[in-house]
């Protein structure tokens, strides 16, 4: 039997972040936190391990692909969020975290630190809500 090819995360939204790959971004995006904080901490292992991702961000895509679950949150556009108003608690607010969307309007992304936990966990934040609406839509909770 065939697997359905999930497609979560983008090839081309992994190159814009690697345009910022010192920082990690685009490792953080793919699922490597470690790395990604590895990266963030060395300026992409003095810029060698930033070039060396041009070549492995499509096998990153792949993995990714397949460890993450497709639903009504859309990872690429959280990242993006994330990335470039995350500081506003903008991402936060389309999952639905009301509560700490607004506390990170009002603190810099609860002076960037919250930011930083985000980039960290924000794949496991939207995998969990797409887990949850998928899990409700094949009980008959909700409809798509």
């Amino acid at each position: 039997m065939l697997q359905r090819l999930k497609n979560t995360h983008s090839v081309v939204v992994g190159y814009l972040l690697w345009l910022f790959g010192f920082t990690g971004s685009h490792r953080f995006y793919f699922g490597k936190p470690i790395s990604g904080a590895i990266w963030f901490c060395t300026f992409g292992l003095l810029g060698v391990g930033w070039l060396i991702d041009l070549f492995l961000i499509p096998s990153m895509d792949e993995k990714a692909d397949l460890r993450y679950e497709e639903g009504p949150y859309d990872y690429n556009v959280m990242w993006l969020l994330l990335t470039f108003l995350g500081i506003f608690g903008i991402h936060r607010f389309v999952m639905g975290k009301w509560i700490s969307g607004i506390l990170y309007l009002g603190t810099g992304g609860i002076f960037l630190l919250g930011i930083l936990y985000d980039f960290f966990t924000l794949n496991g934040q939207v995998d969990e809500l797409n887990r949850e609406a998928v899990r409700r839509v094949h009980h008959g909770l909700e409809t798509v």
